[in-house]
């Protein structure tokens, strides 16, 4: 597998996409729409997985023109296509998706492949993302804010997943005119991050 500096050298960004760590467990970070792996959570994120350890292959990516435009099968389609091939490119060592937003759309390529998953902001109200949630058995984490219109509290209680709730966070996990707060919703997202991709590694020890 490429190195960083081979990452950072093919990227039309001159940014590392891919960090090397244990070759074994490779986390594929996943963007949104426009929410992309630069951004606050996602960046955090790849942070703790590689002070865990792992191996991180952020996915960028340009939607399609018009992708607003699609239906839902459309761009659950293309979802899946992005976040398979990476997968598949592993050969087997990915073991953990981190995805926001758009990216949970591949929460069935995830969970089918028993491939544990942390999802920020999941679009739990669309019927097929929480019917691949509810068959998976893979470790799941899944985090939202009540202020968010795509984030389902019931559907989420009703999972069998370990679940973070942000009062009145909106689908940004940010709060609205409130800078450090939105500062404070960062940190313990993180710390639920932190103690999830641990609890990942302790067990894969027993």
């Amino acid at each position: 597998m490429p190195d960083s500096s081979a990452a950072a050298a093919s990227s039309p960004l001159a940014v590392p996409t891919r960090f090397d760590g244990d070759p074994d467990r490779v986390a594929l970070v996943v963007p949104g729409v426009g929410y992309s792996p630069a951004r606050p959570l996602l960046h955090c994120a790849s942070s703790v997985l590689r002070q865990h350890g792992w191996t991180v292959q952020e996915l960028w990516w340009q939607v399609p023109d018009g992708f607003r435009e699609f239906g839902v099968d459309e761009r659950t389609a293309w979802v899946e296509w992005q976040v398979g091939r990476v997968i598949d490119a592993e050969a087997g060592a990915c073991r953990l998706v981190v995805g926001k937003s758009l990216g949970s759309l591949a929460c069935a390529t995830a969970g089918d492949r028993g491939i544990a998953a942390a999802w920020l902001t999941p679009l739990l109200t669309f019927g097929h993302v929480a019917r691949a949630l509810r068959r998976a058995q893979a470790p799941t984490l899944l985090v939202g804010g009540t202020a968010d219109q795509l984030w389902d509290a019931d559907v989420a209680a009703s999972l069998r997943h370990d679940v973070l709730e942000i009062p009145s966070a909106d689908h940004g996990l940010e709060l609205p005119g409130d800078a450090v707060g939105s500062v404070e919703v960062l940190r313990q997202v993180v710390a639920r991050l932190d103690r999830f991709v641990g609890s990942l590694g302790r067990a894969e020890a027993g």
